[in-house]
């Protein structure tokens, strides 16, 4: 049994680790809460507009519009494809960074593996964590903007939206893929890949072969002009709630992850505790032994 000077360096140890993640808790606890009511409001607006721009992808291929409609190659291997992981900055967010870099791996290696070994894959990264796996492992990069996940803001987004939809336009890349964590409550994340660009028609092959089932829409003033102000707001609107959606993922993970640490530490406090007061006993009822014994001897 250890000594009673070295039971008491664990308790407190661990006395300060159970400080520190509880406050971690409290401090993601109140992230939480604000990046939560943001994203729960702007989910309907952003997916029924979602839903609108899918629903008009058919006409749009055939319009001036198409500059954002999917592109057909002879031949898939030659596409140029830019993948983009978004995940935290920073650690002890459970397997938060873990499961958006597996996706992104199984991606490189299974989906598009002859397109990265042509050379034509770029990854840019949102998030250090899986940033510096990735150089670890020697995997090319583009570049990173982790800078978005310090301050985000809507006008942030709108800047970076604007520079995946220049590239797509100028067809520096064939199709922009976003791997990220979807927030569905505090403890549970939907792993997602969501492909930003081209559009994605929303409707399934049947209804596809029938243009009869497509929605119908009155146009008002032009259907041009419209849609030349719809599309880039709805493709912006999208980049936005994918980097709030992964942020407010990554605050309930992490607030998970520091409340199981601290029920942990608390844990291993009782047990500390229990050591500690069985060596004082022990030390005590050793130190009266050989009170008693003396006193025999005399």
């Amino acid at each position: 049994m250890a000594n009673l000077k070295e039971v008491r360096t664990r308790i407190n140890s661990v006395n300060s680790t159970m400080q520190i993640t509880a406050a971690m808790k409290m401090v993601s606890a109140s992230k939480l809460r604000k990046s939560q009511s943001a994203i729960v409001t702007l989910r309907p607006y952003s997916s029924k507009l979602q839903g609108i721009m899918q629903n008009l992808s058919a006409s749009m291929q055939t319009s001036s519009e198409g500059v954002y409609a999917k592109v057909h190659k002879e031949n898939p291997e030659d596409e140029k494809i830019l993948l983009i992981p978004v995940a935290s900055n920073k650690g002890l967010c459970g397997v938060f960074n873990v499961t958006v870099l597996r996706e992104l791996l199984d991606v490189l290696q299974n989906e598009y593996k002859v397109q990265y070994e042509n050379g034509n894959v770029d990854i840019l990264c949102i998030s250090k964590k899986i940033e510096e796996t990735l150089l670890f492992k020697k995997y090319r990069l583009a570049g990173n903007r982790n800078d978005l996940l310090d301050s985000l803001t809507y006008d942030r987004a709108v800047e970076f939206a604007e520079q995946l939809m220049s590239d797509f336009a100028s067809e520096k890349y064939d199709r922009i893929i976003f791997i990220y964590n979807q927030f569905k409550n505090a403890s549970t994340q939907i792993l997602t890949k969501e492909q930003f660009l081209p559009i994605v028609s929303g409707m399934t092959a049947e209804e596809e072969k029938n243009p009869a089932n497509e929605v119908e829409y009155i146009f008002q003033p032009s259907k041009e002009e419209i849609l030349n102000t719809m599309i880039p707001k709805s493709l912006k609107l999208q980049v936005y709630k994918i980097l709030l959606d992964s942020f407010t993922s990554e605050h309930g993970a992490r607030m998970v992850s520091m409340t199981q640490a601290t029920d942990n530490a608390a844990e291993l406090l009782k047990e500390l505790n229990l050591s500690y007061n069985k060596a004082r006993q022990s030390a005590i009822t050793n130190e009266i032994i050989e009170i008693v014994s003396g006193a025999n001897a005399l």
